[in-house]
């Protein structure tokens, strides 16, 4: 008698036990939130890590316009996977693969890459004037100068303080809070939701040459502070 009425209690407990995923209002497998880890598709990846700084659909955010097809023809896929696994030293861009102490895996880091590639649009046809994305040489913040007064000079001001089309690119804060490659890829690619021109455009059918951009990242970052500006 004890022995069939501990079975009816297991079978009782068995049968609440499976009843729970048929609960009402209860989501069934197919409906409920997958967990970080398991989003595999670019649109929800792009809108949790990358729209925030980015924009939200790679333009008008505060960080690189990742959807400019200059930017996209000037950085390779292993730049790209390193920025976004690693981040940037010293500046706002975290790393965030789950080996950097990030919450990406590198099948998610690959899956943003291949859909900035396929979502939004590079040159045609890559420009042979076109400086390279990581420096060739050291520039010189000297010759810098003069080529910040022929190039920049008109929109950000003579003393790159601000100007009356466009802002100050010696503020600290902002130097504090970006990279000398930021700034050559700046330089180059441009932002076309600002708009800025890239190295093509700064003085019509004078392109800038890989010793120009080298020399104008040089004069802007010597104007960055020698120590970190502590944000409070």
């Amino acid at each position: 008698m004890i022995r069939r009425g501990l079975h009816l209690m297991l079978y009782l407990a068995f049968a609440l036990v499976s009843g729970c995923d048929s609960l009402p209002g209860k989501p069934n497998v197919s409906q409920r939130p997958l967990s970080p880890i398991q989003v595999k598709e670019f649109a929800p990846l792009y809108a949790d890590n990358c729209a925030g700084c980015h924009g939200p659909n790679g333009s008008s955010g505060a960080a690189t316009q990742l959807n400019n097809p200059v930017y996209l023809a000037l950085v390779d896929d292993v730049s790209l996977q390193r920025v976004i696994a690693r981040g940037v030293s010293g500046t706002s861009m975290p790393p965030f693969a789950i080996s950097e102490g990030g919450s990406l895996a590198d099948e998610q880091i690959a899956i943003l890459i291949k859909g900035m590639r396929q979502h939004w649009p590079r040159l045609q046809a890559m420009d042979s004037s076109m400086p390279t994305h990581a420096p060739r040489a050291a520039g010189d913040a000297q010759r810098g100068a003069q080529v910040y007064s022929t190039f920049c000079g008109s929109c950000h001001g003579a003393d790159g303080k601000g100007g009356t089309k466009a802002g100050s690119i010696v503020d600290i804060w902002y130097l504090s809070l970006t990279s000398d490659q930021s700034i050559r890829t700046l330089i180059i690619s441009g932002r076309s939701d600002f708009p800025h021109p890239d190295w093509r455009e700064y003085v019509k059918g004078s392109p800038l040459s890989e010793g120009q951009v080298a020399d104008l990242v040089a004069w802007v970052a010597a104007k960055r502070p020698e120590q970190s500006v502590t944000l409070k």
